[in-house]
């Protein structure tokens, strides 16, 4: 694929148009093909325009006058193959440019050019143009504009053209600009000095010079400004004769008399004018008739000549005041300009003038190691000055971060790069501005490459047509490649390959990295590497995807292993998909091992992309299955059991359970999708089976199903006959399938369970195994289970120290991992803790932001508990009212969701509130105390009954309830120092001694 302009066009050899066609009496041009220049829009643009004047200036042998019509457009079009014979053989191309450019060319007027507005936006200001009004053309759905094109732009700079409507911020240049500055300070005492300015397209070299003038505008400054070009490259003295043209605002349509008077006033303060002036003339092609003696020098003494003449008038110009003279692009400097420089820089050490020339890391050092010179190279910027450039471009509005994240790996760290691809974004239509930001519109596309930095970056691979071939089998391979990888993909011989990759390393393409037999490469920039892959026709893509994929299946076991993800990624770009389903499943497995739960998340819904467009069969809903449970974990592991991204993913694997007669794969499923129900019929078969695997799968199934539901009894059974037919051997793999280690999981569940059974120091024992066996798998997200939990068990006890040592922990982890769900849980227990320490607003401002991070996650799991743990601090503020209004709501809560693990202690608060919103309801406080102390009786509960008869006691006034109160603590065997056992103790006047 190719970028081109297309143009109706007569001799455009001077600008590389390609002739692809002769058509009567008009042509078909492309600008782009067969060789990309980083300009073409404007070198199409000069063509058409020199056309028109060629034109003007025939006519036929009867003297009819003739005329032309141009058209421009610019888009992205597929090149072919040879079609045709003789004057009507072209290449043929696919895409609506070149139709774009004959609706154009019909459109234009005799002895115009009219450019499409791709076009127009390409050419900034180098052109003066004039909009036409939106035509409707054939063959296309909506008005199209279009502009006239008038002339050359009269903007000093290519910069300035390209920048009319503003720049960029500038970013991470202050050490630079200090430079800059330090050396101007000594230039204009009178020590002369010369900056050459290095630095890679797009880095900022002509924007750093423009903050470097902005910063001495309140100076009394010459600037002289030169300007290298591409086309110039062979022309004597170029930049310094367009530099007089303009300081002499000569026009090169201007008759001659007028064009030598300008000149005559610039030179006039000269000490020879009757020499220097027809000397500078003949530099500039200016006729000086008779007025002056033409120079009778052979060549040689007439650039000798010329040369100090130049020289002289630079040194009286720096006489009046400091000069900074300007040479940018000087990658492009002719050889004879070159020879200027040397002698301007020799002379100037002694006098007030800076000279900073700009070039590309290609261009040659000149002046390094002379005493005034200094050598500047501008890298790149950080992630963080980069992000301040993109978020001054969004008016302080901030882009996703998907969004944000692609734009700063794409363009790393190039500023032209950030300001192009943000525009781009920005104007595309999939953002949404919500006022302080912008959210997606919908999903996120891969990030094309903008058509503004298409040209430039095709260029570069286009002047090493020989060797472009290896850098696109490279691009297929990816950003990085091994030499191994790609030799084996090239198949080149050795001597070959080297000579390739030399040429791209040399051209700045390529990194090179090692030595020996482990050379590897990378590409300088991922643009490049998108331009290259994008430089390949579809099919040939495919080929070389398959090719690279089989042969690192084949022959790179080892990078297999590794990184399963990238032969996911190869097989699917070449629409092998039982391959890319393989790879993809087997990535997000080896990723839910990391604890890499959003990796894990897109490769098992990769996976299953691939199996939708199979056709229906045993064995794609047998895979499905494997997929959809592990998918189902990884959605535990980021949002919560109860999300409905995880609900929705157990639901279909348990119909394919259903389907299938999968019995052991039933108890993943089971957990969310019906789950005391299933959990049972798991139990019926491992005893009609007498399988201890499944018996184990069985009672942890049971286990984890009673506890939400308030069944403490039935799940303390449960998890410890689990834990008894626990085989490391046998399950400890299955963390990798359900997102947790199955013994963690046991064992953190079982400390939920024996807390509220009254048994709180067995509990933190268990959570405390939970914790230890975590860390010794090193696996990040098991580890966040009882981590959290354990914190909920502490926090419950009111263990303060404990809480936050787990919240802090669970943060770190959380936030390595990218755990939003574990990180919004670690966020919860510090608010609390913050609370306690007496900053009552800040925790329970911290509380919400937790709340709703946990909601946002889709989780709704633990509801009823935040909601208690809110109220507590409601109650501690004095706030009553809001308190009694949360629990009020938790109690629906639980009565929809029958999650009533800790229905009691939401009665007990209920009660508690009420007393403090009046302490005369006294009989209504008592019916929460009753209502708590019935449930937790229910569920066998000793630790929530010694709560609610601890506040059923304490507006007692015959005694029964102490009485109660005193029983309920002679039935606890542990846990005596605690404040909830030492207060109950108290109030009862049971003292611990009689426990």
């Amino acid at each position: 694929m190719r970028e081109f302009q297309n143009a109706v066009v007569g001799d455009v050899v001077r600008f590389d148009g390609y002739v692809a066609k002769l058509m009567g009496d008009g042509m078909l041009c492309y600008f782009g093909w067969p060789q990309t220049h980083e300009d073409e829009a404007e070198r199409a643009v000069k063509a058409g325009l020199a056309v028109v004047e060629t034109v003007k200036c025939l006519s036929t042998k009867g003297g009819q006058q003739l005329s032309v019509r141009v058209g421009i457009a610019t888009g992205l079009v597929v090149v072919g193959d040879l079609v045709g014979s003789g004057a009507a053989q072209e290449n043929a191309v696919v895409g609506e440019t070149p139709n774009l450019a004959a609706r154009l060319q019909a459109l234009a007027e005799p002895n115009t050019v009219l450019i499409s507005e791709l076009t127009f936006r390409l050419i900034g200001k180098l052109f003066e143009v004039k909009r036409i009004r939106p035509q409707k053309l054939h063959g296309f759905d909506t008005p199209t504009n279009s502009y006239q094109v008038i002339g050359e732009g009269r903007a000093e700079s290519r910069f300035d053209a390209l920048h009319a409507g503003g720049t960029a911020p500038l970013a991470g240049r202050d050490l630079d600009l200090a430079l800059l500055t330090e050396r101007w300070n000594l230039a204009a005492s009178g020590e002369g000095q010369v900056v050459e300015l290095f630095g890679e397209a797009g880095i900022g070299k002509s924007r750093i010079l423009q903050e470097l003038r902005e910063r001495l505008k309140e100076e009394n400054v010459t600037y002289l400004r030169y300007f290298c070009s591409p086309y110039h490259t062979q022309s004597a003295l170029f930049p310094v004769i367009d530099q007089l043209l303009r300081a002499a605002s000569i026009s090169r349509t201007d008759p001659p008399e007028r064009q030598l008077a300008f000149l005559e006033g610039v030179l006039a303060a000269t000490n020879n004018p009757q020499e220097e002036v027809p000397l500078i003339a003949t530099l500039l092609s200016i006729p000086t008739g008779d007025r002056y003696p033409k120079p009778d020098l052979m060549p040689q003494k007439l650039k000798t000549r010329t040369f100090e003449v130049l020289v002289d008038q630079l040194v009286a110009l720096a006489g009046v005041k400091p000069t900074l003279m300007l040479l940018e692009d000087a990658h492009y400097l002719d050889p004879v300009s070159a020879e200027l420089f040397d002698v301007i820089v020799d002379r100037i050490q002694k006098l007030p003038i800076m000279l900073v020339a700009t070039s590309r890391p290609e261009g040659l050092v000149r002046w390094n190691g002379l005493p005034h010179a200094t050598l500047l190279t501008l890298n790149r910027l950080s992630r963080a000055q980069a992000a301040s450039i993109i978020m001054v471009m969004t008016g302080g509005k901030r882009l996703p971060p998907s969004v944000l994240d692609q734009i700063l790996s794409k363009t790393e760290g190039v500023p032209l790069f950030i300001e192009e691809l943000t525009k781009v974004i920005l104007e595309s239509g999939m953002l949404s501005d919500t006022g302080d930001d912008y959210k997606l519109s919908g999903p996120l596309p891969p990030l094309a490459v903008p058509a503004t930095l298409h040209d430039s970056l095709m260029a570069r691979l286009d002047r090493l047509a020989s060797v472009r071939e290896v850098a696109q089998i490279g691009a297929v391979i990816g950003r990085e490649f091994s030499h191994e990888l790609l030799a084996a993909a090239a198949g080149l011989a050795e001597p070959e390959l080297e000579r390739a990759t030399d040429q791209l390393v040399a051209a700045g393409l390529v990194f090179r990295r090692g030595g020996g037999g482990d050379v590897s490469y990378a590409f300088k920039h991922a643009l490049v590497q998108d331009a290259a892959y994008g430089s390949l026709l579809l099919s040939r893509r495919q080929q070389l995807h398959a090719r690279i994929a089989h042969i690192m299946e084949e022959s790179f076991p080892e990078k297999v292993e590794a990184e399963p993800e990238l032969l996911a990624h190869h097989f699917n770009q070449a629409s092998l998909l039982d391959k890319a389903i393989e790879y993809n499943e087997l990535a997000g497995r080896r990723a839910l091992s990391r604890s890499s739960i959003s990796e894990a998340l897109v490769r098992f819904q990769n996976a299953l992309n691939g199996l939708a467009a199979l056709p229906p069969s045993q064995e794609r809903s047998r895979r499905e299955l494997a997929i959809q449970v592990a998918l189902g974990s990884a959605q535990v592991a980021a949002h919560g059991f109860a999300a409905p991204e995880t609900g929705a993913a157990y639901l279909r694997a348990h119909e394919l359970c259903e389907g299938l007669g999968e019995v052991r794969q039933l108890f993943p499923a089971a957990e969310l999708a019906e789950a005391r129900r299933a959990a049972d019929k798991l139990l019926e078969l491992a005893g009609h089976n007498n399988d201890r695997g499944l018996s184990f799968f069985a009672h942890r199934a049971a286990g984890v199903s009673a506890l939400p539901a308030g069944e403490f009894l039935r799940a303390r059974a449960h998890l410890k006959e689990a834990l008894s037919l626990y085989d490391p051997q046998e399950h400890r793999s299955e963390a990798f399938v359900y997102a947790f280690d199955p013994r963690v999981v046991c064992l953190d569940y079982l400390a939920r369970t024996l807390l509220p059974l009254g048994l709180p120091d067995q509990a933190i024992a268990a959570n405390d195994e939970a914790v230890r066996e975590a860390r010794s798998l090193g696996h990040r997200n098991s580890l966040a289970l009882p981590l959290f939990f354990g914190g909920v068990v502490h926090q419950i006890l009111g263990n303060r120290e404990a809480v936050k040592s787990r919240a802090c922990e669970l943060l770190e982890i959380s936030e390595e991992a990218g755990f939003r769900f574990w990180q919004a849980g670690a966020m919860i227990l510090q608010a609390w803790a913050i609370a306690e320490e007496g900053e009552t607003d800040r925790g329970r401002s911290d509380l919400l932001r937790g709340i709703e991070e946990w909601r946002r996650t889709g989780a709704k799991y633990m509801s009823p508990y935040f909601s208690a743990v809110q109220a507590q601090i409601d109650i501690k503020a004095g706030h009553p009212g809001a308190a009694l209004a949360l629990l009020v709501e938790a109690q629906q809560v639980i009565e929809r969701t029958n999650e009533r693990w800790f229905a009691a202690e939401v009665f007990r608060l209920q009660g508690e509130a009420m007393l403090q919103i009046d302490p005369e309801r006294k009989t209504m406080a008592a019916e929460r105390f009753g209502e708590s102390l019935a449930t937790a009786r229910a569920q066998g509960a000793r630790f929530w009954e010694l709560r609610a008869a601890t506040s059923l006691a304490r507006i007692d006034n015959e005694g029964s309830a102490r009485e109660q109160l005193a029983k309920i603590c002679e039935s606890f065997t542990e846990g005596t120092a605690l404040p909830d056992l030492k207060n109950a103790q108290l109030l009862s006047g049971h003292t611990a001694g009689a426990a």
